[in-house]
């Protein structure tokens, strides 16, 4: 008779892994969300087996997770790397593999494998006698299948959505790239008196750089660098509506001052304070033989003269956008008595690091101008981006790159 019972509840037993193997096959089919995958193995477990406790942890990228826990006397959220350990000889494990480990009041502990990797690990215990404890024994193997189809079914829409999300991130960056070139000048002045020559090396990651010139008339001309916090997206749209701004005032006003202070407020309604542009502006009148300039936080630009003297153009206010209202602002002004170079730059020049981990800095900026005193804005630039390529060797850049060099005379 018990040979009997025992066949009888054997076929049972079978009839009930079929049935939860089904029903978590229909609910994998169906793409259920995986909160409802873990509801439906943690009832499957606990009805069938007479579980008293249930802990069920998962890796996710580098950290072990608690997914479910029933029963338990502690919180085990924090003990995933303790586990790991445990488990490297892709064992099952029996409270004598548990004794003296943070997992001692569970009977079985059960590693879940996909080929070489470790997905989970899922802790049985609280049966209540010898004969469902023989019960949970003969389930060993179903129960390490049911886990791993979970698993691996988790794991594959885990990999979908991030290729969803990588491909909704690179249609980003290529919009973010596109409306970056739009806001750089199609042309660059190439006359004897007024010259201008520029640079752009991209980031992996689009960032918020922009370079620009205006010919207000036929004697006064405007050059501009910009670098907004950010990358991706948000950062180009909010250089986009900077430009338009910037272009817009020029029109009515080339009044720094006026022009600051306007930006400032654009720039701090457009990004609730949250982002800033570092910028600076040059006003050059070649008919009055005179530069005036603000630096609004910006990397303060270099003014060669043809007698070899460097001068940093640092004058100016902070930031635009950090405050609602700017606290001070200066304006810089120089005469123009001679040829002058005028170079500007982004933080990704100065703040590029080589292997050894060395700044490349503002001084090795100026020992190059200051070896290319009555060179071209094309030679200028030509040699400050072979220096810097050989600077940071294999390395990559952390930063964009933007370079505008500028050359006149009156």
């Amino acid at each position: 008779m018990d040979t009997a019972f025992k066949i009888a509840n054997r076929y049972e037993l079978k009839e009930l892994e079929l049935n939860a193997l089904l029903e978590i096959t229909q609910a994998i089919n169906e793409n259920l969300p995986e909160k409802s995958l873990y509801k439906i193995y943690n009832f499957t477990l606990r009805a069938n087996l007479k579980l008293g406790k249930l802990m069920l942890l998962v890796k996710e990228k580098n950290n072990w997770e608690q997914k479910l826990a029933f029963g338990t006397r502690e919180d085990y959220q924090t003990t995933g790397a303790s586990a790991h350990q445990l488990v490297e000889k892709r064992k099952i494990l029996f409270p004598s593999d548990l004794v003296d480990s943070p997992f001692e009041e569970f009977d079985v502990a059960i590693p879940v494998f996909h080929k070489d990797e470790l997905l989970a690990i899922v802790f049985l215990g609280g049966v209540a006698n010898a004969e469902e404890k023989e019960l949970i024994e003969n389930h060993l193997n179903f129960i390490q299948a049911l886990t791993n189809i979970i698993m691996v079914a988790i794991e594959n829409k885990k990999m979908a959505r991030e290729r969803l999300e990588q491909e909704v991130y690179d249609k980003e960056m290529e919009i973010a790239k596109k409306v970056q070139q739009l806001l750089f000048p199609k042309s660059l002045p190439d006359k004897s008196n007024f010259i201008i020559d520029a640079h752009y090396s991209p980031h992996h990651t689009v960032g918020g750089d922009y370079y620009d010139w205006i010919a207000v008339d036929d004697h006064k001309k405007i050059v501009c660098i910009a670098d907004v916090s950010g990358k991706g997206v948000p950062a180009a749209l909010l250089m986009s509506n900077f430009q338009a701004s910037l272009r817009t005032l020029l029109r009515k006003t080339i009044d720094l001052e006026e022009v600051i202070h306007d930006l400032n407020h654009q720039v701090f309604e457009s990004a609730n304070g949250e982002n800033f542009i570092t910028f600076f502006i040059a006003l050059i009148d070649l008919k009055e033989k005179e530069l005036t300039y603000v630096n609004a936080g910006h990397n303060p630009p270099f003014l060669v003269s043809s007698d070899g003297s460097i001068e940093k153009l640092d004058k100016g206010t902070l930031v635009l956008g950090a405050l609602k209202e700017i606290p001070f602002l200066e304006i810089g002004t120089l005469k123009i008595t001679e040829p002058q170079t005028l170079l500007l730059y982004t933080d990704g020049l100065t703040e590029a690091f080589n292997e050894d981990e060395e700044e490349f800095g503002p001084e090795r900026v100026m020992e190059i101008l200051s070896k290319y005193i009555s060179a071209t804005p094309q030679a200028i630039l030509a040699a400050i981006l072979k220096e810097i390529d050989a600077f940071i060797g294999k390395r990559a850049l952390s930063d964009d790159i933007t370079l505008l060099a500028c050359k006149y005379h009156v």
